[in-house]
């Protein structure tokens, strides 16, 4: 494998594509486990044909609204507005929140890197964060992503309201971004009383619902900060096929409840699976898992010789983030190369 497509596959999950070609004689199906996404995707329900034939009517995009607002929560005095899938707010929050060009934005790192992207793209001055700056930090805005990406950080809501209160009534602005938060309901904002002005909650379909390809997020602010969103937007921001699909899955309480479960079991199934190859779990979620090498292995490789795709990280050579296998033959090749892993690791420490 080259550096270049060493150094592509450790940027964003996903890229199997990539793999393919950098690894052409790994076994076919390539299995992804690089991305935090459901790898047990909401069945779809069959779709009205004016659905795509038509723009998405009023109706239906407020009755989208109503039901994400039920399935996550809505604080009083607040608007929950559709995106055409949450990277697209997480590209326009620093036209809205700030005067981004000279602006000094805080992010705590490390997590999800379009973030940091976005802020410098518009001209930002970006720190990267280990914890909660003081309210009286030379800062204009702050990004959290709660659960965090890669390592599950979390900050607890009732805390978290309270700085932000704080932090917004100093007349600094703040992103959280919820992408996992629907593993972890407890520590969303979108449950407290009230989104103070200046605070912007992020939220996504395509994690837990594992539909990506739908392209649909929310964006979540007090009513007075709705209109530079709504102007951004425009009047159709999620189409007619994304509206009919995610109103009925965020109404789906019985699927949502045993799904929960389901990732819960897998999470501690796949501890258990990653531990004999001598990975560490150090840090995730119920949708992936954050585990540490101290064997200096270039696991990326060693998986991808196999056809299977994980996400490693420049920033932190030693730590490799794995998502959930989707079914019983991607599960038996996962254990198939933990199981080549530890006999390797075994017979290096006997010859040591």
């Amino acid at each position: 494998m080259t550096s270049a497509a060493a150094a592509a596959l450790r940027i964003h999950g996903g890229r199997v594509d990539l793999a393919a070609q950098a690894y052409p004689q790994a076994p076919l199906p390539w299995i992804d486990l690089s991305t935090g996404i459901n790898p047990t995707a909401y069945p779809v329900p069959p779709l009205p044909p004016e659905a795509f034939a038509r723009l998405p009517l009023a109706a239906e995009l407020d009755d989208l609204c109503a039901a994400a607002a039920a399935a996550y929560g809505l604080p009083q005095g607040a608007v929950m507005l559709p995106t055409p899938g949450s990277e697209i707010a997480i590209r326009l929050a620093p036209r809205v929140l700030t005067d981004a060009r000279g602006a000094r934005v805080g992010i705590l790192a490390p997590t999800y890197s379009s973030h940091a992207a976005a802020w410098r793209a518009a001209g930002a001055q970006v720190r990267e964060l280990g914890a909660l700056p003081d309210v009286d930090a030379a800062l204009d805005a702050l990004v959290i992503v709660n659960p965090n990406n890669p390592d599950g950080r979390a900050v607890e809501a009732e805390p978290l309201l309270a700085f932000a209160e704080r932090w917004c009534a100093a007349g600094k602005r703040l992103v959280v971004d919820e992408a996992f938060a629907d593993v972890r309901p407890e520590l969303s904002l979108l449950r407290g009383p009230a989104l103070p002005r200046g605070l912007v909650v992020l939220r996504s379909l395509g994690k837990f619902f594992g539909l990506a390809g739908v392209r649909l997020g929310f964006v979540a602010v007090n009513a007075d900060d709705a209109p530079p969103w709504r102007d951004l937007l425009g009047d159709w921001a999620a189409s007619g096929p994304a509206c009919a699909i995610a109103t009925h899955a965020l109404r789906d309480d019985a699927w949502i409840t045993a799904m929960r479960q389901r990732l819960a079991a897998d999470r501690r199934r796949l501890d258990a699976t990653l531990a004999p190859a001598g990975l560490t779990a150090c840090g995730g979620t119920d949708l992936f898992g954050l585990y540490e090498d101290q064997d200096g292995r270039d696991l990326v490789d060693a998986f991808a010789r196999a056809g299977v795709l994980i996400r490693g990280f420049t920033h932190s050579p030693n730590r490799y983030r794995f998502g959930l296998p989707g079914d019983a033959a991607a599960w038996q090749r996962l254990e198939r190369v933990c199981a080549t892993l530890a006999i390797a690791k075994t017979a290096n420490t006997a010859s040591v």
